[in-house]
């Protein structure tokens, strides 16, 4: 079966499982990003359109940066509210593996279907019903083909959800996975009214003042190992709280290290409480930080994934300098 079919029969059988079932639990993986918030309210948007009920929930608060998308403001925090009740029916997106889900999988019943919607291509087919294709750019991608498979006519708030989770996972349209498709989308998307520029200036361009803060105290800690071909910045809890910033103010730090010329790989180490420490790792293509990643309990892509270490940031980093060395020789 070629994959093209593969994929075709994928979208019917996610179809045929929104139609046949109502009452849906969505949900993305935890600390969202772009793609993770917009797949979210895509897929209410897809079961607006179709009548079906909904809750969407994630494990803490989606990025404020996206609140001018439809459906933002009707997200539960799961850290704030969580429903008095268990769900049968699921909707996962943009989740890798059913842990990335976090506490939000103590509210699935025992007998609960899920739908495992995502394009990373270490996701390991957890659920009992799969659409991923891992050559999408995002999982919004995916969507957008469901929701012309379910002959749903995209109207401005839903082509908003689509073009801001390609956006932010092609990095403005810049990174290898933005393929003629991606832009075909992209240009169907304009054309409904989607003001590309403003997004991008949202979403991409400003900064908040904390942000650019801890941008100055993340790059002190700016280090190199293997002949400069690996580099990494390091945020305690202690520049968090010095500077005022939340969780979103980290997106987009990976990149500095990322970026030095010759760097192979770039990581930034994210103290996300005490022993605990997130790894996010950035390859220009050589390394393959996907299988890094996974072999440590995480996973992504080839060129953009995130593991966590047990331990302090000095013992996460002489880790993932090891293992990523190793890599390098």
């Amino acid at each position: 079966m070629n994959h093209a079919t593969e994929y075709s029969q994928q979208l019917a059988a996610a179809a045929t499982f929104i139609e046949q079932h109502d009452d849906f639990l969505v949900v993305s993986h935890i600390q969202p990003d772009g793609d993770a918030a917009s797949s979210t309210y895509a897929t209410g948007w897809i079961l607006k359109q179709l009548g079906k009920s909904f809750t969407m929930i994630n494990e803490g608060a989606m990025p404020s940066k996206f609140s001018y998308l439809w459906g933002s403001d009707q997200v539960l925090d799961f850290g704030k509210k969580v429903p008095a009740r268990l769900y049968q029916t699921i909707i996962s997106v943009d989740c890798a593996d059913f842990s990335r889900m976090g506490r939000i999988s103590t509210l699935f019943d025992d007998q609960a279907r899920l739908l495992n919607v995502d394009h990373h291509p270490t996701n390991d087919r957890f659920g009992s019903c799969h659409l991923i294709k891992h050559d999408a750019a995002a999982t919004v991608q995916i969507l957008y083909d469901l929701a012309i498979h379910m002959k749903l006519v995209p109207n401005l708030e839903f082509a908003d959800c689509i073009y801001t989770g390609l956006l932010t996972d092609t990095g403005g349209f810049r990174y290898s996975n933005t393929s003629p498709e991606v832009m075909q989308i992209g240009a169907t998307l304009l054309s409904l009214g989607v003001e590309g520029s403003v997004i991008a200036e949202q979403v991409l361009e400003r900064v908040t003042y904390s942000q650019i803060v801890l941008l100055q105290k993340a790059l002190s800690t700016l280090s190199f190992a293997n002949d400069r071909k690996l580099a990494w910045l390091a945020v305690s809890l202690a520049d968090l709280e010095l500077t005022g910033a939340s969780s979103d103010d980290l997106d987009g730090l990976v990149n500095y290290p990322r970026n030095v010329e010759g760097v192979e790989v770039g990581m930034l180490f994210k103290e996300k409480a005490v022993g605990v420490i997130k790894v996010s790792l950035r390859s220009s293509g050589l390394v393959d930080v996907a299988a890094i990643a996974q072999s440590l309990g995480g996973g992504g892509h080839v060129r953009a994934s995130g593991c966590t270490i047990q331990g302090t940031l000095e013992e996460a980093v002489a880790k993932m300098v090891q293992e990523v060395g190793n890599e390098l020789i």
